[in-house]
């Protein structure tokens, strides 16, 4: 059985992985818009594919009093020197935290600080500094239960990690069965240079082909390839295992919009939206 098979139109290759990024730039959708949007996905046709509802601290605050009711499961977004994840708790009192996504310089650091503050059932990830030394930051987290986090992109060229960077990130966490997800840039399901600004643009797709590849050479290979064609085929031939075995890795990337990637898996023959007739 491949990739594509599956009772609905969601198939278990995307189950989840998109984090909902609606508030983040460049989205940057304001809050009385986004939330009930995030609560559209939520009983949408796609609602398998839809992850939390991302949201940093500066307006934590106003979603606290503006939340309202109906389901609504936040992840919080704590950058650097913000505070730590014990005062955002406090901060989100009220809300459904189900994870915290915390950038740090230290990671080694920011595992015990986890270790002290964050209470059961909720999920941590670690966003890695891209500071060279890699594979010191994803020993401190092999053996922990928090999953590592890497920036794909970002408003400048420099924000896009090249392809030998990206592999050796993927591969070190598979090396260490260290999940991942990742954040920012991954706008499109297949690798490609913005034609505005010329930055180049991995595919979410790429990625979970380099998740499913098992070695730095397959990684850069399905990183690098650029034909939506070739993408599309080669996700469409995965097998049950590869699939299980990528999203064991790649857990979920923040988009700040939901439609555009779902739309580039119809595109692609990938994901198919139910008809009039099918509802």
């Amino acid at each position: 059985m491949v990739g594509r098979t599956g009772a609905g139109p969601v198939t278990p290759l995307y189950a989840g992985l998109f984090d909902d990024a609606a508030l983040f730039p460049p989205g940057d959708l304001p809050l009385a818009e986004a939330v009930p949007a995030h609560r559209g996905h939520r009983t949408a046709w796609y609602a398998e594919t839809v992850g939390p509802f991302l949201c940093g601290p500066g307006r934590l605050a106003d979603l606290v009093r503006t939340a309202g009711t109906g389901p609504l499961p936040v992840g919080l977004v704590l950058p650097g020197g913000s505070a730590g994840p014990a005062t955002a708790l406090k901060e989100a009192a009220g809300l459904d935290v189900v994870s915290i996504e915390i950038a740090t310089d230290d990671v080694a650091a920011t595992v015990a600080q986890l270790a002290a503050e964050l209470p059961e059932g909720i999920a941590a990830a670690v966003e890695l500094p891209r500071d060279g030394r890699t594979e010191d930051s994803l020993d401190a987290l092999a053996g922990t239960p928090h999953r590592a986090k890497y920036r794909t992109g970002g408003l400048t060229a420099g924000a896009f990690p090249p392809v030998g960077e990206l592999a050796a990130f993927l591969v070190g966490c598979a090396e260490r069965a260290v999940p991942y997800k990742c954040t920012a840039g991954l706008h499109h399901a297949v690798r490609h240079t913005d034609p505005v600004t010329g930055f180049e643009h991995h595919g979410f797709l790429n990625v979970l082909l380099a998740a499913a590849a098992g070695d730095r050479d397959g990684a850069v290979a399905a990183l690098e390839e650029r034909s939506p064609a070739v993408v599309a085929a080669a996700v469409a031939a995965l097998t049950d295992d590869r699939v299980a075995a990528a999203r064991r890795s790649f857990t979920s990337f923040g988009t700040c919009s939901i439609a555009e990637p779902l739309a580039d898996l119809a595109d692609l023959g990938l994901l198919h939206p139910p008809t009039l007739e099918d509802r």
